[in-house]
């Protein structure tokens, strides 16, 4: 049996290492649009679902080597106030790790572990897939022969061509009304030296999300710092992960938030570049699987980037494909069947009510003015009740992804 696997991101080189994994007698290929597998993007976090799924896959000490494990969250103000704090990963009583990551220092581990255990020529580059004809499985490629599959995995991205050949009527993603820009800053560590910082509500004011992924680039204890923010705009962007930003179209909503922990207004003047993404999701869809081919990660259930859950469901969704082809049966329709309800609920949570929530509330009922005492404003049970709900709609929670002995 061969499997075809159609993108070489978070998504599909998961699968590739999952299917491995579970000992599954079957050739897999993973076809990449890229001519080049390269070290893009900016940071992700990937909390401790991810870590036990990617404890399992044998990837945590390549991971630790690169990454931040970090410990804790923090909620704020647009005025840099302290709205509440919770430890994460083991800190937090998980059994797993939860890994704050440059994007392109995951998929390189997840690239390398692929080409030391299913073989180097596992992942075809150059082949961007143009369509697919279920005879079985024949997939099309630009300037390429066709190949032949028993099965095969979309996981190419927001922008799917299998997913538009399946639901040509959709149009385009659902844009927001938000505009994202990100980068990273190479800065000495702030707070803790590991929290992740959620700054601004969502609706009330414009926000940032700043966290580190690498520690001591230099032997003098910097560390590599990501920061993304927030701004509702009436004009959206492409919907490309890669495309460059300008300073002038932001930083202005930013440049006055000085801080006593930090200067966010400088952190993204000293960026070490930037990049421009539109706040994109889509409508759930009930159905990912025609004949014998599956949508997986953003193709299947792409979800605005709060709450680190854009990558994470990727990977359940690969964790989750691997187990039911080692199973067998009717393998796609048992995949979909699991994580098309679960997927789903992540979406709409995260569109409508995600963890940074709770400064929002706090932003309504202050008049978006300082407070005195925070507890006079919000109860700890109210921000805990918003908080546990995301992460229990997400798989995140405590009871479902296994506390430490």
């Amino acid at each position: 049996m061969e499997v075809a696997i159609i993108g070489a991101g978070v998504g599909g080189l998961t699968a590739a290492l999952a299917i491995h994994h579970q000992g599954v007698d079957c050739r897999v290929r993973v076809y990449e649009s890229a001519r080049e597998i390269k070290p893009l993007g900016v940071g992700i976090n990937l909390l401790p679902h991810c870590g036990r799924e990617l404890t399992d896959l044998g990837v945590v000490d390549a991971l630790r080597r690169v990454a931040v494990e970090p410990k804790e969250f923090g909620w704020f103000t647009h005025h840099g106030q302290l709205i509440h704090t919770e430890p994460c990963g083991l800190r937090a009583g998980y059994a797993y790790p939860h890994f704050s990551i440059h994007r392109g220092d995951l998929q390189m581990v997840l690239y390398e572990a692929v080409k030391e255990r299913l073989g180097p020529d596992c992942v075809v580059t150059g082949h961007r897939c143009t369509g697919v004809e279920e005879d079985g499985v024949t997939l099309h490629f630009d300037g390429q022969p066709s190949r032949k599959a028993d099965l095969a995995i979309a996981a190419d991205g927001i922008n799917s061509v299998l997913r538009k050949q399946f639901y040509p009527d959709e149009g385009p993603p659902v844009f927001s009304k938000v505009n994202i820009w990100r980068g990273v800053t190479h800065h000495k560590p702030f707070l803790s030296g590991g929290t992740i910082c959620r700054v601004g509500g969502i609706f009330t004011t414009n926000k940032a999300v700043i966290y580190p992924i690498r520690n001591d680039i230099d032997g003098k204890g910097t560390q590599l710092v990501n920061w993304a923010v927030e701004v509702f705009t009436e004009k959206q962007g492409p919907v490309d992960w890669n495309k460059p930003g300008r300073l002038a179209d932001f930083h202005r909503h930013f440049a006055d938030w000085h801080f006593d922990w930090l200067d966010v207004g400088k952190l993204m003047l000293d960026s070490q570049f930037l990049l421009t993404y539109p706040m994109v999701d889509r409508d759930p869809i009930p159905r990912w699987t025609f004949g014998r081919v599956s949508l997986l990660g953003d193709a299947a259930h792409p979800m605005y980037p709060r709450g680190g859950n854009g990558g994470a469901q990727a990977i359940l969704d690969a964790v989750a494909f691997a187990r039911h082809l080692k199973t067998g049966g009717e393998v796609l329709k048992a995949y979909e069947a699991e994580r098309v309800p679960l997927a789903n609920k992540v979406v709409l949570q995260s569109r409508n009510a995600p963890p940074d929530v709770i400064i929002d509330e706090v932003e309504r009922r202050t008049g978006g003015k300082p407070f005195k005492n925070i507890d006079e404003v919000m109860s700890k049970e109210e921000m805990l009740k918003v908080l546990e709900k995301y992460k229990q709609v997400s798989g995140s929670d405590l009871d479902s992804v296994g506390r430490a002995a």
